[in-house]
């Protein structure tokens, strides 16, 4: 089978990574398999790439920055190329665009937004409405996702909940997963790791950390992810400078060994507000680590999980005093039946295969 993978752009984040290590899985099971985008790659992709490349999977980006008319005809000229028998559209903007072409091919159509991207915008509620038939599946990564849907846009013939997975090979004994306890009374990192955006509240993990301090003054916060609002990232940067700790606190762009980064670490933050199914998340839960989480209903599964403590934070007090506890906590092993990036990967090519049916030999 031929499968191509459409993201908005190559880039360190949850949705493009998962389309990579699926695109990765589908090619070592013996089918062809491209990952396309809208956007160019970004720089710090280029080990990806690599990866990706060693692996066989075809890669189409473009060079530069089109209009929206020139992202129609680079992602027609790139189809028209690798010759797909299916698409999977991976996010909302994907797959308007996709689905705005004139195409025979399948296309499925994968959420991953943690926010209601139709509820705020009457154009993209009534661009999806116009495309809907056009998607032979949607993919939500939550039951959110499906129920926004339905709520915003209406029925559709084929909805499905296909959780997103995680890669547990990073995390097995001897890949350098160990318990993160330093002798000698040396400093203990709390990690989180999300786009700069409102939504992932790197302002609340900061100002929770100044009361971690307080409790364990040798404790460290690093902070990573994609520069996606450049503003909220400054907002970070100057919230740490007004709250003096800037010798304990890194704050960084996107980083690619984010299996080393758990290893390394203590404890994880994940204040965010809203997620659908976070990757970060069940990456934190896989490397075993301490979570200090918000209590929002994406995180409900894993609430009784082993040093896993949902709390509001918003509250400083509450959350830094939870992340100083997390920070005596073991690493725990928890139950990801279901969870995993292969078992995600396998319900894609099952879809896969209801969707095409017997038009092409499958294996």
């Amino acid at each position: 089978m031929r499968i191509l993978q459409l993201v908005l752009a190559p880039r360190l984040s949850g949705a493009e990574m998962l389309a990579k290590g699926i695109a990765i899985g589908h090619q070592k099971s013996g089918h062809s398999v491209c990952l396309a985008s809208l956007l160019p790659q970004h720089g710090d992709f280029e080990l990806v790439r690599g990866e990706l490349a060693a692996h066989g999977v075809t890669c189409l980006f473009p060079r530069r920055t089109y209009s929206r008319i020139g992202r129609l005809l680079f992602l027609y000229r790139a189809i028209r190329q690798f010759k797909p028998d299916i698409i999977f559209a991976h996010a909302t903007i994907p797959a308007l665009y996709v689905r705005a072409l004139p195409l025979s091919v399948p296309i499925v159509w994968v959420m991953h937004s943690g926010v209601n991207d139709f509820r705020d915008s009457n154009m993209l509620q009534r661009a999806e409405r116009l495309l809907s038939s056009r998607a032979k599946a949607v993919i939500g990564v939550s039951q959110k996702n499906i129920d926004e849907y339905l709520m915003e846009i209406g029925e559709h013939p084929s909805l499905i909940v296909v959780p997103n997975g995680v890669d547990t090979s990073c995390f097995v004994p001897g890949k350098g997963c160990a318990p993160a306890r330093k002798p000698g009374g040396e400093s203990k990192q709390v990690v989180q790791i999300g786009r700069y955006i409102r939504e992932k509240n790197q302002l609340d993990t900061v100002r929770a950390f100044k009361r971690t301090l307080d409790i364990e003054p040798q404790a460290r916060l690093l902070l990573c992810g994609v520069i996606e609002d450049r503003d909220y990232y400054e907002a970070v940067v100057s919230l740490v400078r007004e709250l003096g700790i800037g010798a304990r606190v890194d704050v960084t762009g996107p980083r690619s060994d984010v299996a080393g980064i758990l290893c390394a670490s203590s404890a994880f933050a994940m204040p965010s507000s809203f997620e659908a199914h976070s990757i970060s998340f069940l990456e934190a839960l896989a490397s075993g680590i301490p979570v200090v989480a918000n209590a929002i209903p994406a995180f409900k599964f894993a609430g009784s999980y082993p040093c896993v403590r949902l709390v509001d934070t918003k509250d400083a007090d509450v959350f830094g005093r939870a992340l100083a506890d997390a920070l005596e906590q073991p690493r725990a092993v928890r139950p990801l039946t279901g969870l995993t990036l292969q078992d995600t990967a396998d319900r894609y090519l099952a879809i896969a295969r209801q969707v095409l049916g017997v038009r092409v030999g499958l294996s």
